[in-house]
C-alpha cells in the first residue's frame, strides 16, 4: 500500500510538472512567437535531466555516504557494546515503525556530534552515527537520535526530497533556458543570437534559478526535520528526544566540506541569521525543542 501511494505521488508529479511547463510554453509561444517543436523538446529534456539527476543521486546515496564520510558497517558481531547497543537501538524502532527490511548501521570517524539516515527507499536505508556522538552522548541522547533518523526513512523522506529536487531542477533547466533565448534575441542584432551570448546568459539564470529553488528546498526541508522529531518522540519517548536535541544544542563542532554535502540528512543544525535560514535545511534547536514541547505525543 505504502509503494503504490508513492509511486502515484510520484506519477502525480511528473504530470503537475509537465503540466506547468506545458503551460508556460502556450503563455510565451503566445507573446513571443515560440517555435513549438523546440520547446516541445525542452520540456522533456527538462524533465528527464532534471529528475534523472536527482533519482541518480538517491540510488548511489548509500554508497556514497561510505565513501565520503568513511561510514563503516557494523553487526551484531561488534566487540564495542556501545556500537552494539545503536544497533540493537536501530532495528528496535525500524520494526516498531514497520520498516520490512532492518536498515544497515555504521558509524564514521568524527568529532562532531551528528547522525544521517540515508538510502534510496524504506527497505535500502542506512543509519550512521558519528564517533563524537558515541563518546559524548548518554544513552537516553543517543536513544533521541536513533528515533528521528529511523522516522526519517519510515516516513520516506529521502524519496520525498529526492521528488522535490527533481521538479526543482526541471524548473530551473527549463525556466534558464527559455528566459536566455528571449534575452539573448532582444540584445543579439543578428536573427540567431551567439552561442556564448545564450550559454553565458543560461548560466547565469541557472545560478539564480537555483538558489531560489534551494529556498523551496530548504523549506520542505525543514518541514520534514519537525516531522521526524515527532516520530522520534513516538518512538524513544519526548524525553529522550528533547535531550538529544539539547544536547546537540550544547555542541558547536564545525562541519568539514567533504560532510557538507550530507547536512541535509544530519540531525543537527546551527543557529543561523534571518537570511542563512531561507536556505537552512534544518529550524534552529530552539525552536525544534519548543514544538516538541507543545506537541501532542500519542
Amino acid at each position: 500500500m505504502a509503494m503504490g501511494k508513492r509511486i502515484f505521488l510520484f506519477l502525480l508529479t511528473n504530470i503537475l510538472v509537465l503540466i506547468t511547463m506545458s503551460i508556460s510554453w502556450q503563455v510565451l509561444n503566445h507573446f513571443f512567437d515560440i517555435p513549438p517543436g523546440y520547446y516541445s523538446y525542452l520540456i522533456f529534456f527538462s524533465v528527464f535531466l532534471g529528475f534523472g539527476g536527482a533519482i541518480f543521486s538517491l540510488m548511489i546515496s548509500k554508497w556514497m555516504a561510505k565513501k565520503m564520510m568513511g561510514v563503516q558497517i557494523f553487526d551484531h558481531n561488534v566487540s564495542d557494546p556501545r556500537l552494539k547497543n545503536v544497533l540493537f537501538k536501530v532495528h528496535s524502532y525500524a520494526k516498531a515503525a514497520g520498516l520490512s527490511k532492518m536498515p544497515e548501521v555504521g558509524v564514521y570517524e568524527s568529532p562532531e556530534v551528528n547522525a544521517f539516515a540515508t538510502g534510496p527507499s524504506r527497505s535500502n536505508s542506512l543509519v550512521a552515527v558519528s564517533s563524537g556522538l558515541i563518546q559524548r552522548m548518554n544513552d537516553d541522547e543517543v536513544d533521541g537520535v536513533l528515533a528521528h533518523e529511523v522516522a526519517h526513512i519510515a516516513n520516506g523522506d529521502m524519496v520525498t526530497m529526492t521528488l522535490l529536487q527533481g521538479v526543482i531542477n526541471a524548473i530551473v533547466i527549463f525556466a534558464a533556458r527559455v528566459l536566455a533565448d528571449i534575452v539573448a534575441s532582444a540584445i543579439s542584432k543578428d536573427e540567431r543570437p551567439g552561442f556564448f551570448i545564450r550559454f553565458g546568459l543560461i548560466i547565469a539564470f541557472e545560478i539564480v534559478f537555483s538558489l531560489l529553488g534551494a529556498i523551496v528546498v530548504g523549506f520542505f526541508s525543514r518541514f520534514r526535520e519537525y516531522r521526524a522529531d515527532n516520530g522520534g518522540a513516538k518512538l524513544a519517548g519526548r524525553d529522550k528526544m528533547v535531550a538529544a536535541l539539547t544536547k546537540l544544542k550544547g555542541t558547536t563542532e564545525l562541519i568539514d566540506t567533504d560532510q557538507a554535502a550530507f547536512q541535509s540528512f544530519k540531525i543537527s543544525g546551527r543557529n543561523k541569521s534571518a537570511l542563512q535560514m531561507l536556505f537552512a535545511t534544518h529550524p534552529p534547536l530552539d525552536e525544534r525543542i519548543a514544538r516538541l514541547q507543545k506537541a501532542n505525543i500519542v
